[in-house]
């Protein structure tokens, strides 16, 4: 994709106290989302390649997306999705070992912005996008690190 006003690159480590395969079905559960990530308001599953997400952060509009999976490795512990809507482009979790029994969730994203209201402002407000991103990326891990840590006492 070239990169242009419209473009935006992210990218995140959330460092989290459980094995990398824990932590790899709860990022593949995607419909579960919204249980542990306040930002995710809505995901339905389509089938089992796709489905659709709305999303929205501490700035006022809500983002909507198709998502189709690019790739599932549980053995590598990679899921990616193509991203339309909203967003065209492309998201990927990447989870590996740290420590003894920990993991480092690594997400990557790269996408244009094809919503009129974001495309009109994406160079003036890039700060505040940019912002709002990290926002809901800190309240995801936050989540997930909580989510996590609940279905360990469930055990």
């Amino acid at each position: 994709m070239p990169r242009s006003r419209h473009t935006f690159r992210f990218r995140s480590t959330w460092t989290l106290p459980a094995p990398p395969e824990t932590v790899y079905a709860a990022l593949e559960a995607t419909e579960s989302y919204p249980a542990w990530w306040p930002q995710v308001r809505d995901v339905r599953l389509l089938g089992e390649a796709d489905g659709t997400a709305r999303f929205r952060s501490f700035l006022p509009y809500d983002l909507t997306v198709a998502a189709r999976a690019r790739r599932r490795d549980p053995v590598a512990r990679v899921l990616e999705i193509a991203l339309t809507g909203d967003l065209e482009g492309w998201a990927r979790w990447t989870v590996l070992p740290h420590g003894a029994t920990g993991s480092r969730a690594r997400f990557e994203q790269e996408v244009e912005v094809r919503n009129p209201l974001m495309r009109r402002w994406a160079l003036p407000a890039r700060p505040l996008f940019i912002a709002n991103h990290a926002w809901m990326m800190r309240a995801g891990r936050r989540g997930l690190r909580a989510h996590l840590e609940r279905r360990a006492d469930e055990i």
